[in-house]
């Protein structure tokens, strides 16, 4: 387990699918993220099966160090080998928290520490969509990520188009902050 302050990265078990189901179905989450349909537990098990198996994708689930109780879920996936790259996908399932200013910064530090220095990428970067402003607050205010460019109109929902942003950050960022 990779540990921080509040909390720690485990790997993901067929056991916490179900929670995994629950949690991505969160309608308020759920419009955040690339895959917007209700998910069901043969859905969770077949992302499972691809993922655990793939050198590119490291998922893992988010514990509360205090009670070892999983309270979300984070990963490194689509990792570029060449370019030394990886897209960063995080939540906090726990009371629908999504972001906030303990766990997720915590679990954030974790993982980004596990990526360039374990991992020896180069840069972590993410797709946001342009209606999810406390994820774009989070990453961009608390740990330096950059803007990168703009998608126009890459995202539909709730009847309307919408700009999606790619953000990152450098390991030369990470460690110069």
């Amino acid at each position: 387990m990779l540990k921080g302050k509040y909390t720690g990265l485990r790997a993901i078990e067929k056991e916490d699918l179900i929670l995994l189901r629950d949690w991505r179905n969160i309608s308020h989450f759920r419009n955040n993220f690339r895959e917007h349909r209700e998910l069901n537990l043969l859905n969770q098990e077949s992302w499972f099966n691809r993922t655990v198996t793939s050198p590119n994708d490291f998922m893992f689930i988010i514990v509360d160090l205090e009670n070892n109780q999983p309270i979300g879920a984070c990963g490194l996936l689509y990792t570029n080998w060449i370019n030394r790259s990886a897209d960063f996908s995080f939540y906090i399932g726990y009371n629908e928290l999504y972001i906030d200013e303990k766990y997720a910064f915590d679990a954030t530090k974790i993982l980004i520490d596990y990526g360039f220095k374990d991992l020896n990428l180069n840069k972590i970067w993410m797709e946001l969509y342009e209606f999810d402003s406390k994820k774009l607050d989070f990453f961009i205010n608390k740990f330096n990520f950059n803007i990168d460019g703009k998608l126009r109109q890459n995202a539909f929902s709730e009847g309307k188009y919408w700009d999606s942003f790619i953000i990152s950050i450098l390991k030369s960022e990470y460690e110069a902050r």
